[in-house]
């Protein structure tokens, strides 16, 4: 299995060295360097690497925190990589993803974050009541006289505790769109967008819109994506959403452009569900015709 090392170091004064040695002793022909914080999860170089992993890769670090800082991050990645039908490992750490042991490690790892949750939980509501016996109100004083002022500074902090969290999911649906509109209609984008992800971090239509509607309000995002898509004839539809998954991920293979399809229900040019490589090569090849690729 192809081993792709990953190595980041937080600061420029640091070197990525002792880590890409590393990552070579241990069979590593691909690795990728970062200098970026481990608390920042839109990482360029990262996104990449995530976006680009095929089936039966391995995504490996030196160290678990050269990769995440939070379990819920270090969580995150590793359901991307399995989405994919990749696997993860951590030379200095019991954790690889292709093996039972690994595996057991990190439900082990999960079942600790659920626990942690649910006692944050559990303290916040016990402070809250012991604070109602005692004759204290929560919340903003502001807000409850309806201050202007206050009010202001909640919609601030809203707004950019909004921004915050599309950052961090910023690498699963930005290059997409970016490249697939105006050209493509939004039906389709939100198809594409969600075929790699995990069901419970899938975009509805409304949502994407309003987060693609942020971007270009903030100027991460040209104002063009929101422009109406063009009219296509149905001949071109499925040539297109192929050549959008291949655009993404030069190194796809047929067959995983084929699990894509079915995960995002779309039929055949036959009108079945189930895909075979030899009609995903055809429209390929139309698509080339037509000068999508």
């Amino acid at each position: 299995m192809p081993l792709i090392g990953y190595a980041r170091v937080s600061t420029e004064d640091q070197t990525p060295l002792p880590q890409t040695q590393a990552l070579r002793s241990a069979g590593c022909a691909e690795i990728h360097e970062e200098q970026a914080s481990g608390g920042n999860r839109a990482r360029p170089v990262l996104a990449r690497v995530l976006e680009r992993i095929g089936r039966g890769d391995t995504l490996v670090v030196v160290r678990i925190d050269r990769l995440a800082r939070s379990l819920s991050h270090l969580l995150e990645v590793i359901e991307r990589l399995e989405a994919r039908g990749a696997f993860f490992r951590s030379i200095e750490d019991p954790i690889d993803t292709a093996s039972p042991q690994g595996k057991f490690t990190l439900q082990v790892l999960g079942a600790a974050a659920e626990f942690e949750r649910a006692l944050i939980r559990e303290r916040t509501r016990a402070g809250l009541a012991s604070a109602r016996t005692r004759g204290r109100i929560g919340g903003n004083p502001g807000l409850r006289a309806r201050d202007p002022e206050a009010l202001r500074k909640v919609r601030l902090a809203r707004a950019d505790g909004y921004m915050e969290r599309l950052g961090e999911t910023a690498q699963d649906w930005v290059p997409h769109v970016r490249r697939l509109r105006p050209d493509m209609a939004w039906e389709d984008v939100l198809r594409i967008v969600n075929a790699p992800l995990p069901h419970d971090r899938r975009w509805t239509q409304a949502r994407l819109l309003r987060a693609v509607n942020a971007y270009v309000r903030d100027g991460f995002l040209p104002a063009t994506v929101l422009g109406r898509a063009g009219r296509r004839l149905a001949d071109d539809r499925l040539p297109a959403i192929v050549a959008a998954i291949r655009g993404a991920d030069p190194d796809i293979t047929l067959q995983d452009i084929c699990n894509r399809l079915e995960a995002m229900r779309e039929r055949t040019p036959r009108g079945r569900t189930s895909w075979q490589p030899s009609s995903v090569r055809m429209l390929l090849d139309r698509a080339r015709k037509l000068g999508m690729l």
